[in-house]
């Protein structure tokens, strides 16, 4: 008797179902589904492996163009990088200093995902000053300068970086620029007249050139002096005028990862640096990552003086901007 019952229930039932589809001319659409975003998982940024790299450069001695130790110093970048894993092309050029010597100058060029269309460039400078025109013994101004921070510092957080991509690949595109010729500008206390454009001849060369692999990035990120003590990063100027949301893009995520104290939210005064030819030139915008805040010193205290050495790198300040960077371009 029951089961008859429920059997008779649950015609009743699909017949008020049935009558009931029926009569609705007007069916609501299907619920949009939000699909959850998915979890970026950010590789490790590894300090120790980052100084290393620095020191690795700067033990060949002063990275000056035209010297031995530039020469082996590039050979050693881009035989690591394709240990990385990374399609290296070695763009070698020749450009005027502004003393009129004429310079050998190779921009190191690492792509990794050739074949993506969304691409991100990032980039530093490899070389180093042939002036310690900056340092308060004035016996000292025509002596090349180690560069552990200016170039070398930028160099081995995207070392680190590239090692990084390595194991852990993406699905946009990365190039790596490591421009040549950036710091033979023409110094202080110079007796020839004032000349424009003595800086930054790699990037000059480069954004003035076709790209090999015929790509072309939607962004860029150029690192310099970002690994001394207490480094403090103001948004510089060329970067707002010519790439602002890409300067936002950057501060803001490390303000989430509490560098705030860091990368400050303040605007400071125009850098001339390899972002400046890249932004003019290439037309990909592009921001510098510096430590420039305007004052007694806009750079870092040893800028261009022979203590800009190893003891002037902290590798606590390699990995904040590590972190930061790689935060940015897995988030992509």
């Amino acid at each position: 008797m029951k089961k008859n019952i429920i059997h008779l229930f649950v015609i009743t039932l699909l017949a008020i179902a049935i009558t009931s589809c029926g009569n609705d001319t007007n069916p609501k659409p299907d619920a949009k589904v939000i699909e959850p975003k998915k979890e970026v998982m950010v590789p490790v940024f590894n300090q120790d492996s980052a100084y290393r790299y620095v020191k690795e450069q700067v033990d060949f001695g002063p990275r000056v163009p035209n010297s031995t130790a530039h020469a082996e110093c590039a050979i050693y970048l881009s035989k690591k990088l394709k240990q990385f894993g990374a399609e290296v092309y070695e763009q070698k050029f020749k450009a005027r200093a502004y003393n009129g010597t004429i310079l050998n100058g190779t921009n190191i060029i690492a792509s990794y995902n050739t074949q993506a269309q969304k691409r991100i460039l990032l980039c530093a400078h490899w070389d180093s000053r042939p002036y310690a025109d900056n340092d308060s013994d004035p016996k000292n101004h025509n002596t090349p300068i180690d560069g552990a921070n200016d170039g070398a510092s930028g160099v081995g957080v995207l070392m680190e970086t590239a090692r990084l991509i390595q194991l852990h690949p993406m699905d946009i595109g990365i190039d790596i620029i490591l421009f040549d010729l950036e710091d033979y500008g023409q110094p202080m206390g110079s007796t020839l007249p004032q000349m424009e454009d003595t800086w930054g001849l790699g990037s000059q060369y480069w954004a003035k050139s076709p790209d090999p692999n015929g790509a072309r990035a939607q962004f860029g990120i150029l690192l310099d002096m970002v690994g001394a003590e207490d480094i403090a990063f103001t948004k510089e100027y060329f970067s707002v005028n010519y790439a602002s949301g890409i300067v936002e893009k950057v501060w803001n995520r490390a303000a989430q990862m509490g560098y705030s104290n860091v990368f400050l939210n303040r605007e400071a005064g125009a850098v001339t640096d390899d972002h400046l030819y890249i932004n003019k030139y290439a037309q990909i915008p592009t921001i510098d990552i510096i430590h420039h805040v305007e004052g007694e010193h806009s750079f870092f205290p040893h800028w261009h003086t022979i203590n800009d050495n190893m003891d002037a790198i902290d590798p606590t300040s390699l990995d904040i901007v590590g972190r930061v960077l790689l935060a940015v371009i897995y988030n992509e």
